[in-house]
């Protein structure tokens, strides 16, 4: 039996009174309370004392494991039943991502486009009560991965992401208008898209802004992260026999819209011009954009004192029986 608590737990001083109950017996004992006087026990002096003779004190036993017991019994012994209610209101998320030539620049570890990758799965495992979705662009988008709970298929979908996919350019509108039909639908009261690019937008059918005004008629915040170290970069260059070097070029990002679209739609643009920059700015997006859990605690008590009263009654029965028929002293 699992005792969580006592109702009443200042009669468990009554306690006391067993070892009060004892202090008395014993000095009773030794006192004796023989009420038959016979004119000598030197004939009794040495004989061997028999397995009744030790069980006299059986009655006494019995009758103070029975007023332990009434006292706990007393105080109302009760034992807990927790339950938890939990409500979760995850977010959907679209991860909008640019794999054009330009992210296989050097000035990020391994380069940018890997580095995206590795802080993207970063976000991914934390957010484990959201639905997430994955787009990538450069001079067209499509959808990678639609929206899902299913993390484990999502990240090895992102694994597979690299740079080439599709026809090469920097067509932002379309990233984001893409990403903006994966939530056109939900049902979620938050949707959130991240856009990361390195460039400026130069391909496409939907300007930039134009899609911006279409997320933010469906409700969705965007952030935008722009990728690329300050001043200039070592960027991949194909000479006619197809061989890839790196030149230095200079960084170009067109943080003036991108900003305009965060703000448009109620996001915040971020600069990452490093790793641990481009780290930082998810972990805080990760910590803007919680998923809310409600959580209902309530405990349930049941009274225990039942079965101590019984166990009470049953010492009781045993001890007469014990003192009276199977012990039973000459009056």
């Amino acid at each position: 039996m699992d005792i969580i608590r006592f109702a009443n737990p200042h009669l468990l001083w009554l306690l006391l009174l067993v070892p009060v109950m004892i202090g008395y017996y014993i000095y009773r004992t030794l006192q004796g309370g023989a009420t038959l006087r016979i004119s000598s026990l030197d004939g009794l002096k040495g004989s061997p004392k028999t397995f009744r003779y030790w069980l006299r004190h059986l009655p006494f036993v019995l009758r103070c494991c029975t007023v332990a017991l009434l006292v706990v019994a007393l105080a109302r012994p009760q034992s807990s039943e927790s339950n938890s209610h939990s409500t979760t209101e995850g977010i959907d998320i679209v991860l909008a991502l640019d794999v054009s030539a330009s992210m296989l620049a050097r000035d990020f570890d391994p380069d940018r486009i890997g580095a995206a990758k590795e802080v993207a799965a970063k976000f991914i495992v934390d957010r484990p009560n959201d639905r997430i979705g994955l787009v990538i662009f450069a001079g067209e988008s499509f959808t990678q991965s639609p929206l899902t709970t299913d993390k484990k298929s999502l990240l090895n979908l992102l694994g597979q992401v690299q740079s080439g996919m599709i026809a090469d350019g920097t067509a932002i509108g379309t990233g984001l208008a893409t990403s903006i039909n994966r939530l056109r639908e939900s049902d979620a009261k938050s949707k959130v898209i991240i856009l990361l690019t390195d460039g400026v937008n130069n391909s496409g059918q939907i300007a930039p802004l134009t899609a911006a005004e279409i997320a933010q008629k469906y409700g969705i915040r965007v952030y935008t992260v722009g990728v690329g170290s300050m001043g200039t970069a070592p960027y991949p260059a194909v000479d006619v026999w197809g061989n890839i070097s790196f030149v230095p070029a200079k960084v170009e990002i067109d943080e003036k819209i991108l900003a305009e679209i965060a703000e448009n739609t109620g996001g915040e643009y971020f600069r990452a011009t490093d790793n641990k920059t481009l780290s930082d700015i998810y972990d805080k997006i990760n910590q803007l954009e919680r998923s809310k859990v409600e959580i209902d605690n309530f405990t349930r008590y049941h009274e225990q004192f039942a079965s101590f009263l019984l166990a009470a009654l049953l010492l009781l029965i045993v001890e007469f029986f014990t003192k009276f028929i199977w012990l039973r002293q000459i009056p």
